[in-house]
């Protein structure tokens, strides 16, 4: 008698593609789930311009994570920290780096933790204001860049550094800086500070220029010296060349300069006092060129390079007085002889009296 036949098992080819759906099913949900912490856009558009995240030196995960939950950062700042947690951010292998970085609109995830770990942070515009003491700099840096100002004041005030590495003293650094725009890092060194200030400076002192000063027998230091007293004694264009014109014509002839604005210098008046009075004219200083024939040990602020060109390119003249007109225009009247000044600034005074008595 035959055998009976075997119950016939169910074909393997359903399991088989049970498997693979679950597989591609699991694949699919882990597609998913990284498009949504990695690709997909997490930056939103800008409104109201860039946004940009700052990174403090020293600072870890946790300070970068508070910083991208503020409004406007990110839409699902959540999602960031799974991914910067999930990445090690933070770590040694893949440390914070400080400075300041653009968020571009409609990044991901992964496009930010990259940019984060590639340090590749911005630049920014960095405006150098005059001033005119030492200490007032340290106060501006520090309001436009994280800067250990502490540092900025110690090397500022190292004799024997500014001589090595500038050429220049505690009373000439001052020639270092001229105002203008400088593109910095946001954290930047005391030192970067200076060295980038010095390379401007470098920039500015063409050929072209020196030679323009070694003509009028000044150094580049003595001629941002003129320059400043220039700029303090107006800030009309057209009359600088002609004020430097004057006291370039009193330095030739051996005549004390008499400028008004370096009485107010040793006595930290300068920004501060508009009038110079009979005794300031006493003070025992040598900024005081009422006393003192040449120029002051410095200048009494940092000049523009405008004033700078003024006193490279000064206005040829027999002029050795000058009296501001009292239109309040800010413009000078101009004379060869003491009489005639003397008559420029009766009038002057007359006004100043007028004005008085009208209060």
């Amino acid at each position: 008698m035959p055998d009976s036949p075997l119950p016939t098992p169910a074909p393997r080819r359903r399991w088989w593609w049970l498997v693979a759906g679950l597989t591609l099913g699991l694949l699919g949900l882990g597609a998913g789930l990284a498009w949504h912490l990695l690709l997909r856009p997490n930056v939103p558009p800008a409104v109201d311009g860039p946004a940009y995240l700052y990174i403090r030196p020293g600072v870890g995960l946790r300070a970068v994570l508070d910083s991208l939950r503020q409004p406007g950062y990110l839409a699902r700042p959540g999602t960031f920290a799974e991914v910067a947690r999930w990445r090690g951010l933070g770590s040694r292998q893949h440390p914070v780096h400080p400075g300041r970085y653009t968020l571009p609109p409609g990044a991901s995830n992964l496009a930010l933790m990259q940019l984060l770990e590639s340090g590749q942070q911005d630049t920014i515009a960095f405006t150098l204001k005059p001033f005119h003491y030492l200490f007032q700099l340290p106060r501006q840096a520090g309001r436009q860049l994280w800067l250990d100002t502490l540092a900025l004041h110690q090397l500022l005030g190292d004799n024997a550094f500014l001589q090595r590495r500038y050429h220049l003293d505690t009373a000439t650094v001052r020639t270092l800086f001229i105002p203008g725009p400088l593109r910095l890092f946001w954290p930047t060194p005391a030192l970067g500070f200076l060295d980038s200030v010095a390379a401007r400076h470098h920039r500015f002192w063409t050929t072209r220029r020196r030679a323009e000063a070694d003509s009028l027998r000044l150094s580049p230091v003595q001629v941002a010296v003129l320059a400043s007293i220039v700029q303090r004694e107006t800030a009309q264009p057209t009359d600088k060349p002609l004020i430097a014109g004057v006291y370039l014509n009193r330095l030739r002839r051996g005549q004390p300069l008499q400028a008004d604005p370096t009485l107010l210098w040793p006595l930290h008046g300068l920004g501060t006092r508009k009038r110079v009075l009979n005794v300031d004219k006493k003070v025992d200083s040598p900024y005081n060129t009422y006393r003192h024939k040449g120029l002051p040990p410095g200048p009494i602020t940092t000049p523009f390079p405008q004033s700078l060109d003024a006193v490279l390119r000064p206005a040829h003249h027999a002029y050795v007085f000058f009296c501001a007109r009292p239109d309040g225009s800010g413009f000078s009247d101009f004379s060869e002889t003491f009489a005639q000044h003397k008559a420029f600034a009766r009038r002057y005074q007359h006004h100043l009296d007028s004005l008085k008595i009208k209060r």
